[in-house]
């Protein structure tokens, strides 16, 4: 079980934390985030459903805007724009 973390073109990324939990999935998000450039975007794949209230809360708090959350048979995947 590794980490992935791509870039799929300019401004857009994927960062696959599943089977990880809590705290990794915020960790490596929030590291992730931090490398990005304002209006990137970041597609998140995580599978701990209790990572989401922490992932939430770090992205109320960085100003990073959730745009879509989508929930796929336990797979969550979502959409971050980085402030």
């Amino acid at each position: 079980m590794a980490v992935k973390f791509e870039k799929v073109e300019d401004g857009k990324y994927v960062l696959d934390v599943r089977g990880y939990v809590c705290p990794h999935p915020q960790m490596y998000t929030k590291k992730v985030l931090g490398k990005l450039e304002s209006g990137d975007m970041l597609t998140l794949e995580f599978d701990n459903p209790s990572s989401g209230e922490s992932i939430i809360a770090m992205c109320e708090s960085e100003g990073d805007e959730i745009l879509e959350r989508i929930e796929d048979g336990g797979v969550f995947r979502w959409q971050i724009r980085k402030a």
